[in-house]
């Protein structure tokens, strides 16, 4: 099979496209053709070397995708040959060729397209249990959201403004606060600006937001001074560095709640992956998640669709083809 494959940490420049055998069909799972493979920044910090990776080289890159099942392990019963299958978080996608044990499987409906459910699984799942695990949103709640231009931001705006909040995004440039607006956002704010305390004054009484969703890290004590007392803040990620401590006292004095999220503490079983999934594509039949056109490239051009989605410069979900 052809993968994209790289043997030494560093920069775009060190993934290739190249033949390796195909994976061992070992039981409870099946072999799947991909169609189309989610990029995200997960892949870049493992090329980097941000992120421990098992085993030896040449390493292999990717976690998400979609395509159609070509084998099945003799144990394996509730997947056929030809079905079309999606997955968020397996290993060892930017290949031709994936092995995929069935607790990991996402039924494909016939109505979902192979693309759409590459560009959305893992972020959109990312966004369901934000809005609804870490901060439950409720209907007249006022949320800021971080990154909102981003994959996972604008599925978050779309999902709060379906539960029916009202929704303040921050985005780093013009170009990003109109995507985010496209998304739905009531209004978006730069960074370059006093945001946080905008934020204040865009809240109806003039005392913060009910909660913050927070994926950039060096903004924590911003995110903590938009939040009205006895509010929340959501830390998910560090794209912008790491976050400052945070001296529990202060929450103490001002009754606002920190809590943190990761997507793996939240879909631990088939059943829920599933549920979660199935949520998500009926979201998008009813409406509430209009996604952007992603931005298409071959596998074997992997290394100029890394140097896109580092360049921070895009917006929407990137995907590889092989």
């Amino acid at each position: 099979m052809k993968a994209l494959i790289f043997e030494h940490f560093g920069g775009p420049e060190v993934l290739r496209y190249a033949d390796l055998p195909d994976p061992e069909l070992e039981p409870g799972t099946v072999w799947v053709r991909m169609k189309a493979i989610g990029l995200n920044f997960a892949d870049i910090y493992r090329r980097r070397g941000d992120y421990h990776l098992a085993g030896q080289a040449p390493y292999i890159l990717g976690y998400e995708g979609a395509g159609i099942v070509e084998r099945v392990a003799e144990d394996v019963k509730t997947v056929e040959v030809g079905d079309r299958i999606a997955f968020a978080d397996v290993p060892y996608a930017n290949a031709e060729l994936v092995k995929v044990g069935i607790d990991h499987i996402i039924p494909l409906p016939d109505d979902i397209t192979f693309e759409q459910s590459a560009a959305l699984l893992l972020q959109g799942l990312t966004a369901h249990y934000l809005v609804n695990d870490s901060y439950s949103v409720q209907p007249g709640d006022e949320i800021v959201i971080h990154a909102a231009a981003g994959g996972v931001g604008q599925l978050l705006t779309q999902l709060a403004k379906a539960k029916g909040a009202r929704v303040l995004g921050l985005t780093s440039s013009p170009a990003k606060r109109e995507a985010a607006l496209s998304a739905g956002a009531d209004e978006v704010l730069l960074y370059d600006s006093d945001w946080a305390n905008a934020a204040i004054r865009w809240s109806y009484d003039g005392q913060g937001v009910n909660a913050v969703y927070d994926s950039v890290g060096s903004t924590l004590m911003g995110s903590f001074k938009a939040t009205k007392i006895k509010g929340s803040v959501v830390f998910y990620g560090m794209a912008g560095g790491n976050p400052p401590h945070i001296d529990p006292r202060m929450l103490m004095d001002t009754s606002k709640t920190l809590t943190g999220g990761d997507l793996w503490n939240h879909i631990v079983t088939r059943s829920n992956r599933v549920e979660r999934s199935e949520k998500l594509f009926e979201a998008i039949r009813q409406g509430h998640l209009k996604m952007e056109e992603p931005k298409s490239f071959p596998l074997r051009e992997g290394a100029e669709a890394h140097r896109l989605l580092e360049s921070r410069s895009s917006t929407g979900k990137i995907l590889l083809i092989p």
